[in-house]
């Protein structure tokens, strides 16, 4: 299942994770850390993601995003076969697959690991 997830970068995650809620969006604890919050709402959800700890992006940033729980390998496969050039990724939340669209807006699809992004998370404490 595929599940739309903008990614928000943000100056003060805490901060933008209170006013999110305040939208009426649901943190996700289980899912989320100190350097990212996981907001649902009914349908999709929102991820807030400090920029400090992402790879080159600037606080107000906004990235469209997806989750699934399809094997990356398969979507990438599937893509690559329409004629896409798909790139799998290693984050420091699990791996992504990053595709550019018709208009050159590039797209994230994440496979999340929960032990990759806290282990990533404890490194950046150091």
């Amino acid at each position: 299942m595929l599940t739309v997830l903008p990614i928000r970068y943000v100056a003060d995650v805490e901060a933008s994770r209170r006013f999110y809620a305040g939208l009426g969006l649901r943190l996700d604890a289980a899912e989320s850390l100190d350097v990212f919050a996981l907001l649902r709402a009914d349908a999709g959800g929102l991820g807030v993601h400090d920029a400090a700890a992402s790879k080159g992006r600037a606080p107000g940033a906004v990235e469209l995003g997806f989750t699934t729980d399809e094997r990356l390998e398969d979507l990438a496969a599937r893509l690559t076969a329409d004629g896409y050039q798909p790139e799998l990724v290693d984050e420091n939340f699990g791996r992504s697959l990053r595709i550019t669209d018709p208009d050159g807006v590039t797209l994230q699809i994440q496979e999340i690991d929960p032990d990759v992004a806290r282990r990533s998370q404890d490194e950046l404490r150091r």
